[in-house]
This record gives structure tokens, C-alpha cells and sequence, in this order.
């Protein structure tokens, strides 16, 4: 019985790396059970998806992107949280929108104020040019002013109300809301204001 066994083991020669693998003999088991025919098919139907060539490749993937930026404006108007941009995901952020959505701020009126004084900059009248630049000075100093207050309380209140999260960003990204008005804010804004947050 053991001689068997040796001899069958004898017979069957070792493949090596440098000798070439014979082909499989159509008759011998192939090591893995018959996929169903369903697997079948959606295994050539994703060898059939595919694409042939680079360009094709390409075209696809543009596609892919388009596709998923629409997905993003979609969400950002509407506020659904799983298609937002990375930036905007998270309850960190969600709170920081919400909190800079429920005031005023003096930096959402910068775009009106500044095409107003550029209007008003246009009349020449000596005294005029004077009060025109001084309210140049006045609009950015309350805009600083008002961007120093609303970053403290909001660092205040986000460590308060996330001790344990990572807030790297928070504030730098609600003062860059406060800087966009408020009807072209994206995502839209979801509470009035004065609402406490």
C-alpha cells in the first residue's frame, strides 16, 4: 500500500519555474466548482462594460464625474448630507452653517456696500471723495470687527458642544459663509434668523 503511493508520487514530476506549464488535459477536474449561469452572465456583462481603449476609458469616467457633481449640487441645495462635498459633511459643519445662518453679519453686506461706495467713488467732488473713502475704512473695520466676535463665540460654542471632536477648520469655514450672502448660500440655509443654535 505505502509503495503505491510512492510510486504514483515518483511518476508525477515536479514543475519547476523554469520548466513551461503544460496545458490542462480538457478531462481533468479545474480545481473550482461551475459558477451558476446568473454569476455567468454578470461577469460578461461587466467584461462587456469594460471599455476597449483609453479614450473610451476616459469619456467613462467624465461621465462618472459629471454624474456625481450633479449628485453634489443636488445635495447642496437641498441639504441631503450623503452627496455633500467632504468639506461640508458632518454634524461639526452642519452646526457651524446653522449657527452663522441664525445672525446677522455685517460681512454678507460687503458685496451691495462695496458696489455702492464704487458707485458713490465715481462722483468727483473733493469733500465727497473724502466721505467715500472714509466709508471704505468704516465698512472693513466693523467687517473685521464682527468676523474677530462671531469667530470667538463660535470657537466657544463648538468646544462646548463637541468636546471630543476634531474641530481643525470649523471656524475658518464659518467665516467664509458669513462672507456670501445669504439667499447664495450653499448648502441652503435651514434655520431663520435669530433662531438660537
Amino acid at each position: 500500500m505505502f509503495r503505491s503511493r510512492s510510486k504514483a508520487q515518483a511518476a508525477t514530476p515536479e514543475v519547476t519555474a523554469d520548466q513551461p506549464k503544460k496545458p490542462r488535459d480538457p478531462q481533468a477536474p479545474k480545481g473550482r466548482p461551475t459558477p451558476k449561469r446568473s454569476e455567468a452572465n454578470s461577469q460578461r456583462r461587466t467584461l462587456a462594460a469594460t471599455p476597449a481603449n483609453r479614450k473610451e476609458a476616459t469619456k467613462r469616467a467624465r461621465e462618472a464625474r459629471r454624474a456625481d457633481m450633479a449628485k453634489q449640487r443636488e445635495a447642496l441645495a437641498s441639504g441631503d448630507e450623503r452627496y455633500l462635498p467632504a468639506r461640508d459633511k458632518g454634524p461639526v459643519r452642519s452646526y457651524v452653517r446653522d449657527f452663522v445662518d441664525a445672525r446677522y453679519s455685517v460681512a454678507e453686506f460687503f458685496l451691495p456696500l462695496a458696489v455702492l461706495i464704487l458707485v458713490l467713488s465715481m462722483i468727483n467732488r473733493g469733500a465727497f471723495q473724502a466721505y467715500v473713502l472714509l466709508a471704505w475704512l468704516v465698512v472693513i473695520v466693523l467687517i473685521v470687527i464682527n468676523s474677530a466676535i462671531t469667530g470667538i463665540t463660535l470657537k466657544r460654542a463648538l468646544k462646548q458642544r463637541f468636546p471630543d471632536e476634531n474641530l481643525r477648520g470649523a471656524v475658518p469655514y464659518g467665516l467664509m459663509r458669513t462672507l456670501q450672502m445669504r439667499r447664495l448660500r450653499l448648502p441652503k440655509p435651514k434655520v431663520k434668523r435669530g433662531e438660537k443654535r
